[in-house]
């Protein structure tokens, strides 16, 4: 019997249709022969359905039409798997339409990839793909991954961050700090989102109020990094766990302006330059203008290829990701700016072009899920015990227990 894939997409983020068109692509590419593949979408309002429309990306043009030829449904689990039942449920008959043994996230940003669906998954022994439940959420945090990165002595930017309660207390005084601590151009991010939404680059005073207030519309935590001059921007994809890791070959990624904003990626506003490798909005990550491998020597391209494994690791990573980088082609420093935990596309671009097509690389991702899954069954994690039984039938605790 083959096992059963569900793969978890949509989500209420911001990136909720790039969420989608990944999803997609992981969908079309599961190996049908040695898996079933289980659609779990979930909406805007928090209500998940199942369907043979949802392998269809065309169909989410109209999503009222959609959700009439779907299911809802809720997600229950039952001894380390998934059960999809019907909603509402049937007075009579069964309602379980089908059960998940291995579960993908493939939910971008917020409440996806942050670490809340793989705490559901851990609570019930799911099997799942991709980074636990820290590691998502220090890796979806800007402040949380910087302070790490900084203490492992990877080299980053120079940055500060504040609460949006900082900034309406006192404007001013953030502004003030801002510009004693750092220099001129600036790249302001909400702390928690990903796919460059909310990004805002300031050259002076004015412009960094106004990227400000534009970060803290999107998050109640938010980041002010120097900008690399004379940017060159590289990622590179990692693959495995703590055990054991392969780094990808480098994408030099060709966006419009100084940094990849969203229209960069998603909505086809690269520049000219660089190989094509796709053109549609449907293709995700895959549309961006890039060049693979990226223009690094040999031993530039084994350097960035040995900090994308170190920051892999030093983040507690596990799955696919994909670790961005920003290089000076002034004077070559290179800085680890990001890791992407859920990558767009999952970074399939990038192994095939080293090791493995999508469908090896969909293949990876459950083999290392089952995998996490076998090495979790053998930790301890209670041990027998009770201690209520020693404390008599009081009920005051340890402290009002009488000898």
């Amino acid at each position: 019997m083959k096992l059963k894939v569900g793969v978890f997409f949509g989500g209420e983020s911001v990136e909720h249709e790039i969420s989608i068109i990944s999803a997609n692509q992981a969908m079309h590419a599961i190996d049908k022969e040695k898996y079933d593949v289980v659609p779990v979408y979930l909406s805007k309002k928090r209500e998940w359905y199942t369907g043979e429309a949802l392998f269809d990306v065309k169909e989410y043009k109209n999503m009222d039409e959609l959700f009439k030829k779907c299911q809802r449904i809720t997600i229950v689990a039952n001894k380390g798997k998934i059960q999809v039942e019907r909603y509402p449920s049937k007075l009579f008959g069964n309602n379980i339409l089908n059960t998940i043994d291995v579960a993908i996230p493939v939910i971008h940003g917020t409440n996806g990839e942050d670490g809340a669906l793989q705490g559901f998954f851990e609570l019930n022994g799911i099997p799942y793909s991709g980074c636990d439940v820290a590691a998502a959420a220090v890796g979806q945090d800007k402040v949380f991954m910087k302070n790490i990165l900084r203490d492992s002595g990877l080299p980053i930017t120079n940055y500060v961050w504040y609460y949006s309660s900082d900034w309406f207390a006192n404007p001013e005084a953030c502004l003030d700090a801002i510009e004693s601590k750092l220099s001129y151009p600036l790249m302001v991010k909400p702390a928690s989102l990903g796919s460059s939404v909310g990004i805002s680059k300031a050259k002076d005073r004015a412009s960094l109020e106004e990227a400000i207030t534009e970060a803290i519309s999107y998050d109640n935590k938010f980041i002010v990094e120097e900008m690399v001059t004379q940017l060159v921007e590289v990622n590179c994809s990692v693959i495995g766990d703590f055990s054991g890791a392969k780094a990808s070959v480098l994408e030099e990624v060709m966006g419009s302006d100084e940094f990849l904003s969203y229209k960069d990626k998603y909505e086809g506003g690269g520049g000219s330059k660089g190989a094509k490798t796709g053109g549609t909005k449907s293709q995700g990550m895959a549309s961006t203008n890039r060049i693979i491998p990226a223009r690094l020597t040999d031993e530039g391209t084994k350097y960035v290829q040995d900090l994308a494994l170190q920051t892999f690791r030093v983040l507690g990573s596990a799955g696919v990701a994909r670790i961005d980088f920003l290089i000076n082609a002034e004077n070559n420093n290179v800085y680890v700016n990001e890791i992407n935990t859920i990558p767009g596309s999952l970074s399939f671009y990038l192994w095939e072009k080293t090791d493995r097509d999508f469908t090896g690389l969909m293949t990876s991702l459950v083999e290392l899920a089952l995998k996490r899954q076998r090495e979790r069954e053998n930790l301890t994690f209670s041990f027998d015990s009770n201690v209520l039984a020693l404390q008599g039938s009081g009920t005051k605790g340890a402290k009002g227990t009488k000898a």
